[in-house]
């Protein structure tokens, strides 16, 4: 029971909880731009390339023979994950980026003043009462 209570407290934590988060919209973010990448990015540059599809590209190896498959370095592929990842890193620099400027303007923005304390509260309301006295 010790170590069934030990996992909970661990999995509680927020750190864990946030980390869990992150990686399911990870996820979710690569997908929708490996979906831009292949979908908007390719066709494009690939017409101005001269009509290559980049997912055909590849260096054949050995060719098909009866049941065995073709051997091929399908180096088109890479150079969409190549782009997925640059606009993946792109995109997390920008949002850290945002994120820390936010922070600096967080910590630069002039805290409230403290609250004055009891005998500071008292003082001033003995300096009001004698400016009263000296002017009735």
């Amino acid at each position: 029971m010790k170590l069934l209570s030990e996992f909970k407290t661990f999995a509680m934590r927020g750190n864990v909880v946030d980390m869990a988060v992150g990686i399911i919209i990870g996820a979710a973010f690569g997908k929708v731009v490996s979906s831009f990448v292949n979908n908007i990015v390719m066709p494009p540059l690939g017409v101005l390339i001269g009509g290559v599809n980049f997912t055909d590209l590849s260096i054949v190896l050995k060719e098909a023979e009866g049941e065995a498959a073709e051997v091929a370095i399908g180096y088109g592929l890479f150079i969409q994950s190549v782009v997925d990842f640059i606009i993946i890193a792109a995109a997390i620099f920008v949002a850290v980026r945002v994120m820390n400027s936010l922070k600096k303007k967080e910590e630069a923005a002039p805290a409230a003043p403290p609250a004055p304390s009891k005998e500071e509260v008292l003082l001033t309301e003995i300096r009001d009462l004698l400016k009263d006295q000296k002017q009735a």
